[in-house]
């Protein structure tokens, strides 16, 4: 793997750990969001392990 596309990776990681943060946070303060808030991190994560099957994929 590419030292680019290895900073990218890293660089993906670090803004979903942001955004999963943020979001916890925010269910935090705003309880009636548990629900919705649920199923669009459960679609990210969905979403990561394709992105990961897909990187493992462009190594072969």
């Amino acid at each position: 793997m590419s030292t680019l596309a290895l900073l990218v990776l890293v660089l993906l990681l670090l803004v979903g750990l942001i955004v999963v943060g943020g979001l916890g946070y925010f269910v935090y303060r705003h309880l009636a969001l548990l629900g919705p808030v649920s199923v669009a991190v459960a679609a990210a994560g969905v979403l990561a392990a394709l992105v990961v099957g897909a990187a493992q994929a462009g190594d072969e």
